[in-house]
């Protein structure tokens, strides 16, 4: 027996879980428009340079902030909800072909993510998964978030829920599959015999390339619905609102690169004056 492990976001589906259900969390008063302005251009710098490990640190640190005091029933709610019309179009197709050729192949298959468990396992269930890795919440006696975590998906806890998976259902790693799109996940991809990288950052894809493993694109979303695929919004427009998107966000990083820049230099030109 063998699994294929896969990566969630920018994986399975084309964008952060969390960030595509920013716009409905806003709506329902749990998030401010700072804050998901402040998450899309985060995300931007890291498609771009990587997240290393102390941004992660932190970003996690951030959404425990946010998430406290939430009550789990609410997210969970939103996201049964707004599933079809938030995450289903955002699926590519190239993820979902996989999917289906390892099940034909017997394989069992995983959805890993450091994303919420009231996202991941839906989409599971949807995606008619054998099971899911996900990072779980602390909830209190109220039935809200505490601020804290029972179990963080991310990094080397992957591996190690993916080596207990194989303990309990009895398959082999070093056969398995692993998918995934960020250098965080380095200890998934190292946990298994077939390493894939796919729409990897600038960091992976290096690491990739020095070590000859499988490079894939994935590129064309799809909507999940009765069992069948469905064109979704055209990737011709997907890339046109990412490519927006991407340019907004860089260009407010270079005006606050030219603004201090232009401090620096009056600094400069007033002391040359004195």
């Amino acid at each position: 027996m063998r699994a294929a492990f896969f990566d969630l976001d920018k994986t399975v589906i084309a964008k952060a879980s969390m960030l595509a259900f920013g716009r409905t969390f806003y709506k329902e008063g749990l998030l401010s428009r700072r804050t998901i302005m402040r998450s899309a251009y985060a995300q931007v710098l890291y498609k771009y340079t990587g997240a290393n490990e102390r941004q992660l640190q932190k970003l996690r640190e951030t959404v425990l902030s946010l998430t406290k005091g939430w009550e789990k029933s609410l997210v969970s709610a939103i996201v049964s909800e707004t599933m079809t019309e938030i995450v289903e179009p955002l699926i590519f197709k190239e993820a979902l072909d996989l999917i289906e050729e390892h099940k034909k192949n017997g394989d069992l298959v995983f959805i890993v993510s450091a994303s919420p468990s009231e996202i991941v396992v839906p989409l599971g269930e949807r995606l008619a998964v054998d099971g899911v890795i996900a990072t779980i919440s602390k909830v209190d006696a109220d039935g809200r978030y505490t601020g804290e975590m029972e179990f963080y998906a991310y990094g080397p806890y992957k591996a190690e829920a993916m080596q207990k998976l194989a303990e309990e259902y009895g398959f082999s790693l070093e056969e398995s599959y692993a998918y995934s799109d960020s250098y965080t996940d380095l200890p998934m991809l190292e946990a298994v015999g077939n390493p894939v990288v796919v729409n990897p950052d600038r960091v992976l894809a290096k690491i990739a390339k020095d070590r000859s493993w499988k490079i894939l694109s994935f590129t064309n979303p799809v909507r999940v619905r009765e069992g069948r695929v469905r064109p979704s919004t055209p990737t011709a427009l997907v890339a046109l609102t990412l490519g927006i998107a991407s340019v907004a966000a860089s260009s407010f990083y270079l005006l606050y690169r030219v603004r201090r820049l232009s401090a620096q230099i009056r600094s400069i030109l007033l002391s040359a004056a004195d």
